[in-house]
């Protein structure tokens, strides 16, 4: 099975946002239950979900609350906040959740081109 990157650029400023957000999501936990190795990047407003609380406010009617989605990714994947992203929002590695990292461009890279690796931009 190749391994899936996954980057969400969006928060829930819109409805348009938060359902393209919680797409990004919802595909990620989906593939770690499939049994992928899964990434997912946190960038621009989607950064602030890996600070504690901030996927628990995130509401979408009919949606599967946001905070299951990444703690499913947490348990088997690997969760990451866009170092420049982090950096324009005053988040630091303390301020980010257990098993979150920060890190920059040049490692999404990396993880995107490697053989074998599907990416998504949602």
């Amino acid at each position: 099975m190749r391994s899936l990157v996954v980057k969400v650029t969006s928060g829930g400023d819109s409805t348009a946002e938060a359902e393209r957000c919680n797409q990004g999501f919802t595909v990620a936990a989906a593939a770690v239950a499939a049994g992928a190795e899964v990434s997912l990047w946190l960038t621009g407003e989607a950064a602030w979900f890996g600070v504690a609380g901030r996927a628990e406010a995130f509401s979408l009617p009919l949606a599967t609350p946001l905070a299951d989605l990444r703690d499913t990714v947490l348990a088997d994947g690997r969760v990451t906040v866009c170092s420049q992203c982090a950096a324009r929002r005053g988040i630091e590695a303390d301020d980010v959740l257990g098993g979150v990292r920060i890190a920059g461009a040049a490692v999404f890279a990396e993880e995107a081109l490697r053989d074998g690796a599907q990416a998504l931009v949602y």
